[in-house]
């Protein structure tokens, strides 16, 4: 016992002063060693009465310490606070925020902190035991809500978030401290490279930004920026990227892409201004500390000012690989220019809290911070056989989130088929429900069955069509009415026929928004159909990669546009007309046995437009009404009005 009380001692000290020559003993973790300890805290106003102490505010103050005792230099390290009291995360320097948000920053879900500007913690063995070389020490500051002292607002848990480790807890010194101790998990598996001794592995992800600096000299440098989508049926549409510098950099020139506000103002009046003042600012582009970068158009690829940049100037389009991979990426250069005392050809580094998104996506982006890893290889500019490393690179990773408003679909499914001349619609608000004065509608009453024709008209004009058909059908009728499904975009999907050896289905798309829809796709999910996929006549379709389940479709050439809705032949009679899409697919028997078409293996489990999921019915079209003269005439219906559209 008397031999670890030095050890116990030394630790306690190194973990509960803010600064101290003292540290944590090697002989506690041989891997790494994550420490969290609440230092202090106290109440904050608004002071509440007693009955509302759990929403009382006070300041915390905490300290998150990670140790690499191990044997092999900790690379770009991340790690994990539990944060479980309503936190809220003001200041924590020596560390980003994993996620691309900037501080002050909600993190009461718990949220993942990557160091900046040390990344890397060395071993002991490669720096004598040099502990500010193998540690890295965040001061945290932030407030937490219903926890007064003498409480201790402690995480949940901790647990260093790189790839390969496993954590356990280690014993405390006492309430208001955690420690666990992550070592290399000997099952865990990693991608390697073949510099994976001096850098990280490149990772996967739905989209991942590549920052190279192509050229670098002593007080700026040249950098390209790859966008590249990774997820099969995602776009990104008009995308806005945005990051921000670290050390009062700022964009002189660009290429292939364009700041969304060309602003100087905090350079001429700013630092930036005092020490180049013998540089033009008239001619530089951005000195926000937070740019927002877009796209080019299509017709300034080839300008030799701003384009001539390969992959540059889509109008922000980014097409899923599945779909187009030349299209899938997205690239543009740039100068920036640093500040002192960062004057060094050697010294780069990239800018934190990325951020991307899309006009036309009801999904966003949460990226991570940049890693380093392996320079990329260019193409020899010069049109030689050999290639041409990078300076440096960066790669930023971001995965596909959503939250709020963004959860409620963009588009919807009808089920038709010709057993039944019924047409099961899109549900009730299956995008929403927006107030529309002076009318009422239920949210919550089933959408109405309709007839064939009932399709081809906006949901307004449907109303006396539905209504006479439930009358047909002696279906009594809700009051209020439901409400309409308030998509832009709705596709029908039809069973058109069902033989002994095969069957077929037709899927129709209508745009009833005021915008063409360019290039678009669209996935289906058939679980037991899809080993007897046959053919798409119209569109271009095929199975998906690493997907045995999935059809994927999109328009050929002269299909590929969705027109917008239009306004009939006689507006004053006549109600708008949707733009339309249409194709049959066709499925053979023989690769799956047993299949029930009828009853639901014949439709569509998920389906997806733009990369979007789409809202399905509930229900599946029912044998009880079979009618054997259906199909053709819902075939004539539809089939008449792709002809006039």
């Amino acid at each position: 016992m008397a031999t670890l009380l030095p050890i116990i001692s030394v630790f306690l000290i190194a973990l509960s002063l803010p600064t101290t020559s003292s540290q944590p003993s090697s002989n506690v973790c041989n891997g790494v060693l994550v420490s969290y300890v609440y230092d202090s805290g106290f109440v904050i106003p608004p002071t509440l009465s007693p009955s509302d102490r759990k929403d009382q505010p006070y300041r915390f103050q905490s300290t998150l310490i990670v140790l690499n005792n191990g044997l092999e230099e900790l690379k770009s390290w991340r790690v994990f606070v539990g944060f479980q009291n309503k936190e809220i995360l003001v200041s924590a320097p020596r560390a980003v925020l994993g996620d691309g948000r900037s501080f002050p920053a909600d993190v009461s879900n718990g949220t993942t902190l990557a160091g900046y500007p040390v990344e890397n913690l060395k071993t002991a063995v490669e720096t004598a035991g040099d502990f500010n070389q193998m540690q890295a020490r965040v001061e945290l500051v932030g407030t937490q809500f219903g926890v007064a002292p003498p409480a201790f607002p402690m995480p949940s848990s901790i647990y260093l978030v790189n790839d390969g480790f496993s954590c356990s807890p280690t014993p405390s010194l006492g309430k208001n401290d955690t420690h666990v101790c992550c070592t290399k998990d000997p099952n865990a598996k990693t991608n390697t490279t073949r510099d994976e001794v001096e850098f990280l592995p490149r990772q996967e992800g739905d989209l991942t930004i590549m920052y190279d600096v192509t050229s670098s000299y002593e007080s700026n440098y040249w950098a390209q920026i790859t966008i590249s989508n990774h997820n099969p049926i995602k776009r990104l549409d008009n995308w806005h990227l945005s990051w921000e510098w670290m050390r009062e950099e700022f964009i002189n020139a660009m290429r292939g892409a364009y700041p969304l506000v060309v602003d100087t103002s905090d350079c001429i009046f700013g630092k930036q201004g005092e020490f180049y003042q013998g540089l033009d600012f008239s001619k530089a582009l951005n000195c926000e500390r937070k740019p927002t970068i877009i796209d080019l158009p299509l017709a300034k690829t080839n300008d030799t000012n701003v384009g001539l940049v390969p992959f540059c100037c889509r109008n922000g389009t980014i097409l899923p690989p599945a779909m187009d991979a030349a299209m899938s990426k997205s690239a543009f250069v740039m100068q920036v220019y640093k500040m002192p005392p960062y004057l060094n050809i050697s010294e780069l580094t990239p800018p934190q809290n990325w951020k991307i998104n899309g006009s036309s996506s009801g999904e966003g982006y949460v990226c991570g911070p940049p890693v380093r890893v392996s320079p990329t290889l260019f193409p020899d500019p010069t049109g030689l056989p050999s290639e041409t490393a990078a300076v440096a690179s960066w790669q930023v990773v971001c995965n596909i989130t959503r939250s709020g408003d963004d959860q409620k679909p963009k588009c919807c499914v009808s089920f038709s088929s010709f057993f039944n001349e019924s047409v099961v619609p899109c549900n009730t608000c299956a995008c929403g429900c927006k107030p529309n004065p002076g009318k009422v509608c239920s949210a919550t009453a089933p959408a109405l069955l309709l007839p064939a024709d009932a399709l081809l008209v906006p949901f307004d004009n449907r109303t006396e069509k539905a209504i006479e058909f439930a009358d047909l059908k002696r279906r009594n009728l809700p009051n209020p009415l439901p409400c309409g499904d308030n998509c832009g975009v709705s596709i029908n999907w039809h069973l058109l026929t069902d033989y002994d050896d095969g069957w077929t289905a037709r899927i129709t798309l209508f745009n009833w928004g005021k915008d063409d829809i360019v290039d678009w796709s669209a996935a289906l999910q058939l679980e037991e159909a899809m080993p007897g996929f046959e053919k798409v006549y119209s569109f271009q379709g095929q199975p998906m990669t690493n997907s045995s389940n999935t059809l994927f479709l999109q328009g050929g050439s002269g299909l590929n546009y969705l027109l917008a809705e239009r306004n009939g032949d006689n507006p004053r009679r006549d109600p708008p007309v949707p733009g339309t899409q249409q194709s049959v697919i066709s499925f053979k028997k023989k690769n799956t046995p047993g299949i029930n078409v009828a009853r639901s293996d014949g439709f569509p489990s998920k389906v997806f437009f733009n990369g979007e999921e789409c809202s399905l019915p509930v229900t599946l079209p029912s044998r009880a009404y079979r009618m054997p003269v259906v199909s053709t005439a819902f075939t004539i219906v539809l089939a008449v009005l792709v002809l006039v559209i």
